[in-house]
């Protein structure tokens, strides 16, 4: 297996026992995951990033988060019209979206 250039973290409240509830799940979270696949997969990305759901991160104020690594990035209340935004300046650019960071 090869290691991914970027792997993303969202935040989807997912809880140990499977179930998800939560403020990120509330506002769309898992909306997010699917975005950010998609746009990975039209950009012929699959390789090289990794998208993967999460618990809770503990800043559920500024939900939903999203964690882009290696960079150890934290992006705060993103919508589904930020994937585009995060995936063409960090991702591919390689300038984290400052609007978004926190």
């Amino acid at each position: 297996m090869n290691k991914p250039k970027y792997h993303i973290f969202v935040c989807t409240s997912s809880r140990p026992n499977g179930q998800q509830k939560g403020f990120c799940h509330t506002k769309a979270a898992v909306e997010l995951v699917s975005g950010f696949m998609e746009e990975i997969e039209e950009r012929g990305l699959g390789g090289e990033v990794f998208v993967s759901n999460t618990g809770c991160f503990g800043l559920c104020e500024k939900g939903p988060i999203v964690v882009v690594y290696p960079d150890n990035v934290w992006y705060g209340s993103v919508t589904a019209g930020d994937v585009e935004a995060i995936m063409d300046e960090h991702i591919e650019g390689g300038s984290p979206v400052k609007r978004l960071e926190l």
